[in-house]
């Protein structure tokens, strides 16, 4: 069959890689990956200075556009997304209760000419950017805020879904600007209460609605508004810069430099940028905060030296700016991560236990409320035996992963109440320590939550493989906490079993090395196009593998760059339903059997099976639960599973995995995609291979992008300040 049990690397000499514009590159780099799936967020936003494409909109459009009916009862989606909303309601509570502004992050509040000259002064010492949102600026150093007390938790409600009523008036208006009236329900969602009138008086809020470009907007004002609508309206400005840092989220960032932005703004054909940024600020549209950069000099420390002239001397900061939410979202974080720290009772003598795999991590837990612990896949043995130990001690202990594996129960569940313990009195969890599995795929909302949610003196353990992609919504929460050094850190050298682990373990430090693979652990198959690609991969998981290794074809997941093309989700899922499960797909496109991927909210990929169908919608089932998804919603958080993406799949593991890399996704790999990729077999891993020499040049070079955030900084401050958490 031409395939050869080897590393990756020989097979790329007889690989003739598909250079069609067909092929790979449109499944990866520029279909994207659409918002409402796991891998959404961090590949889809193009760059504000590209053409408005309609690439980018994807599946969000054909979401917008589902969105039209109203919601029925409180589904698992609603209560996850209303819990991060309660969640966010509750951070800006705190924020309004403090006393004091916070010192390097605080909004400011003097004149906006204060503001221009600030970020003159930088744009004068600094180069920026030449990518938008690819490029982040040095980790900054800052003073540290003051820590506010801790709130307790509230419990999660529904937030209320649009009214027919509500639905009709915004459809109205849309029709009279030339807008599709199927964007009505999703406009209806975004803007809230008043909707219509919001959006009549101020049209370029929608692009506040998924999928919605810049020109579509400036075209729906023109159309409502006539000449009046230019390009150096201030609503339009306000409304680009939200939509820009909405833009920058989806790719990972919490805030973007005030030079970046006024850049992208130029580029949108507002005529004075900086004004428009000195506007949004000034009427609080975004925040922004000024952060010293550099190490701070002697006289700084000396603070009882005469010091001269010298202590006058002013460090240079860099200015960002960023949506309420993730500004917020990040403060609490650290704020609570910090109260974690100062409220931990001090040292246990866990001696009794600490013994075995996992001795190290469990003798640091005994010891601080708040532990890192880092390894590859091999590693997670360490902390199930830290939750072992810490029940034989009679610890309330929980284990919480990305997804709910084993004795793991998953994030979004405990969050919800759905899984896990239940709450004490003040709305925090009844747990003494909680570990968290999979610690790269928080993001700061996610985070921000659970930390409030521990109790005064509960232990923290953030473990995770720091190689994997990074979490769909915004923040670099894992990474931020091991640059900050805020906590010990236990480095496992637990290494991977076998050649599969050998091979993976040289992709994380830049290596695609040929391996020997005895028992065929690894197998090459060279492809010329992305027809071959797809029939090779059918091949595979219905013929090959169950054949050579006793593994079903259920048991074999594929993973392969993006969702569109001729070798993405779309067309390797359609083949792999005709050989696995074929069927009319009377249900949506679905047929009882289907292996699918359930979306119930903007970064959670949940695996299952469709079960039936009726008028409430389709039945699915998810890890042993049996899961409604309302019609009208199918469209938008299902998909066939066969084929997912590496972000979909990251926290998982299956016995076999095909990897397919048609020609044109060479653009779409990266260091972290192989290594997520290719670290999700277990048993057996097959390399449909078709981007020739790219693949090593992706695993040596091409470095995972750097999000801009502020998490690192604030707990530098929060650290070296050593303030005890109330």
């Amino acid at each position: 069959m031409g395939e050869s049990p080897a590393g990756p690397t020989p097979a790329a000499q007889n690989a003739e890689p598909d250079r069609s514009p067909s092929g790979g590159a449109e499944a990866g780099a520029e279909d994207g990956e659409e918002p409402g799936a796991a891998d959404g967020a961090a590949e889809t936003a193009e760059e504000p200075g590209a053409a408005d494409t309609a690439a980018q909109t994807g599946e969000a459009g054909e979401a917008a556009q589902t969105g039209e009916a109203a919601a029925p009862g409180l589904t698992e989606a609603q209560a996850e997304l209303a819990a991060q909303k309660v969640e966010r309601e509750r951070i800006a509570r705190r924020k309004a209760e403090r006393e004091a502004p916070v010192d390097a992050g605080a909004k400011l509040s003097g004149k906006a000419a204060d503001l221009l000259a600030a970020v003159r002064a930088v744009e004068s010492g600094a180069k920026p950017s030449a990518v938008f949102f690819d490029e982040a600026p040095a980790t900054p150093r800052r003073a540290a805020p003051a820590p506010p007390q801790p709130r307790p938790a509230t419990a999660p409600a529904a937030a209320p879904a649009p009214t027919a009523g509500d639905i009709g008036a915004v459809r109205a208006v849309l029709t009279r600007g030339g807008a599709p009236e199927g964007l009505a329900g999703a406009a209806a969602e975004a803007l809230g209460e008043g909707a219509a009138d919001l959006l009549a008086e101020d049209p370029w809020r929608l692009l506040a609605v998924p999928g919605v470009r810049p020109a579509q907007a400036d075209g729906f004002a023109q159309a409502l508004l006539g000449p009046g609508a230019g390009p150096a309206d201030e609503r339009r400005s306000a409304a680009l810069l939200g939509w820009l840092l909405d833009q920058a989220a989806l790719k990972g960032h919490t805030a973007l430099e005030a030079p970046v932005l006024e850049k992208a703004l130029a580029q949108y054909g507002v005529p004075a940028p900086a004004e428009a940024l000195e506007t949004a600020i000034g009427e609080g549209a975004v925040l922004v905060f000024h952060e010293p950069l550099g190490e701070p000099g002697p006289q700084a420390a000396d603070a009882g030296g005469d010091g001269g002239d010298e202590e006058d001397e002013p460090r240079p900061v860099r200015i960002l700016v960023g949506l309420e939410e993730h500004a917020l979202a990040e403060e609490s974080l650290a704020d609570g991560l910090a109260r974690l720290t100062g409220t931990f009772g001090g040292p246990a003598d866990w001696s009794e236990v600490a013994s075995g795999p996992g001795a190290e991590l469990v003798r640091a837990v005994a010891a601080h409320g708040l532990v890192t612990h880092t390894g590859g896949e091999a590693a997670r043995a360490e902390p199930l035996a830290l939750l072992a130990a810490a029940r034989k001690l009679g610890l309330r202990a929980a284990l919480a992963a990305h997804a709910p594996t084993g004795d793991a129960v998953g994030v979004a569940g405990l969050l919800s109440g759905a899984q896990g313990p239940g709450r004490d009195a003040d709305g925090r969890f009844d747990l003494d320590l909680l570990i968290v599995l999979d610690a790269p795929q928080l993001d700061v909302e996610t985070a921000a939550a659970l930390v409030e949610s521990l109790p005064d003196g509960a232990r923290l353990v953030l473990s995770g493989d720091p190689g994997v992609l990074g979490s769909a919504g915004p923040g670099r929460v894992f990474a931020d906490v091991l640059a900050a050094r805020a906590c010990p850190q236990v480095v496992s050298r637990t290494p991977g079993p076998g050649p599969l682990g050998e091979l993976v373990s040289g992709i994380g430090v830049g290596e695609l090395n040929q391996v020997e693979a005895p028992g065929k652990e690894i197998v090459i198959v060279p492809v010329r196009d992305a027809g071959e690609a797809v029939h090779r991969t059918v091949q595979l998981v219905s013929e090959s593998v169950p054949r050579a290794f006793g593994i079903p074809a259920d048991a074999v997941q594929v993973i392969t760059p993006g969702h569109g093309g001729a070798a993405g989700t779309r067309a390797l899922n359609a083949a792999l339903k005709e050989r696995l499960n074929p069927g009319p797909g009377r249900f949506g496109g679905f047929d009882p059997g289907d292996r699918v991927v359930h979306v119930p909210a903007p970064g959670r990929a949940v695996p299952g099976r469709v079960v039936s169908a009726d008028a409430q919608g389709l039945h699915l089932d998810v890890a042993g639960v049996r899961v409604v998804v309302p019609k009208e919603r199918v469209e938008a958080r299902v998909r066939h599973g066969w084929a997912v993406t590496a972000h979909q799949a990251v926290g998982a593991r299956w016995p076999a995995v095909v990897v397919v890399l048609p020609g044109d996704a060479a653009p779409a790999l990266s260091r972290d995609w192989v290594y997520t990729a290719f670290g999700r077999a277990e048993r057996h891993l097959s390399v449909v291979h078709g981007v020739d020499q790219a693949l090593p040049r992706a695993v040596a070079e091409v470095l995972p992008k750097p999000r801009t955030t502020r998490l690192t900084g604030l707990l530098r401050a929060l650290t070296a300040d050593g303030q005890p958490q109330a």
